[in-house]
């Protein structure tokens, strides 16, 4: 425990005991049944910490995270719940570990990422109901070619007699009417909605809250509130981006992800500290 000490300084005993209860780690045993902590043993606990403290992440979805790594597999980002290969069996994308903005350009449509997130259609449109996913671009979707239909001549009068005056035969040089059938108004193509890497994990992370009663429309002052972080860091960043260099573009992301990871710790120990007095009660 002395080895979590400087960078948890908070981290106890029974802290680790409780972990340990919960299956996220299996220290070895002494014959006299005292706790041997190795090497790998500290490096899982590190990890359930930090999970824990930078991206403040359920004890069961830091579980999944563990058990993937356990199989060879790796997140698909840095801990925001989504665990595993991507959704098209290629692997963890290799910014996968980025933070802010720089998530893996996964694009999936809707019923690719009703699977991936593992919700149904109405989980989701409660998801863009509430503002807390939207698609990341529209395309047109595939329309299957109609059936030709077979042109049916106007008419079929054959043989039959009749005693009326005949009809004037056309000028010379008047081309002769044909009825047609009437052409159809055209039908609007339909649209794909297409959803990023981020819409996946925030339908993970959702659903993962749901387990807590949690519904999307109590989550509106969460999106409401990260909104307004995002233009607070957007006021920072905004001039940076009207830079030109060949390490402009660069530079403005290292500092996105720099003010990401502050404000994201700051609102965890915001958070925390406002639900101290609860449980010191």
């Amino acid at each position: 425990m002395e080895m979590l000490r400087p960078e948890f300084p908070d981290v106890s005993i029974s802290k680790i005991r409780f972990l340990e209860a919960e299956g996220l780690v299996e220290p070895q045993r002494t014959p006299s049944g005292y706790r041997k902590f190795g090497p790998s043993d500290v490096d899982r606990l590190r990890y359930v910490l930090r999970a824990q403290r930078d991206q403040y992440l359920p004890l069961k979805v830091i579980k999944d995270q563990l058990d993937a790594i356990d199989r060879g597999l790796e997140p698909v980002d840095d801990g925001r719940g989504a665990v595993g290969a991507e959704p098209d069996g290629s692997g963890p994308h290799p910014d996968a570990g980025a933070e802010g903005p720089a998530r893996p350009p996964v694009l999936l449509d809707r019923a690719e990422l009703l699977a991936a997130a593992g919700i149904d259609e109405a989980a989701l449109a409660r998801l863009e109901e509430f503002g807390l996913i939207e698609p990341r671009r529209t395309v047109p979707a595939p329309v299957s070619a109609p059936a030709p239909v077979a042109s049916v001549p106007a008419s079929t009068d054959v043989g039959v007699a009749d005693d009326g005056p005949a009809e004037r035969p056309g000028e010379p040089g008047e081309a002769e009417a044909e009825e047609t059938a009437p052409v159809p108004a055209p039908t609007p193509t339909p649209a794909a909605r297409l959803y990023d890497g981020d819409a996946l994990v925030i339908a993970r992370l959702v659903t993962a809250l749901g387990e807590y009663g949690l519904e999307p429309r109590h989550l509106r002052q969460v999106k409401a509130a990260a909104d307004r972080e995002a233009a607070l860091v957007e006021q920072i960043v905004a001039p940076l981006t009207h830079r030109r260099g060949a390490g402009a573009r660069t530079g403005a992301e290292e500092v996105v992800r720099d003010l990401v990871s502050l404000t994201s710790r700051l609102h965890t120990v915001l958070v925390g500290a406002a639900l101290r007095p609860l449980l010191e009660r």
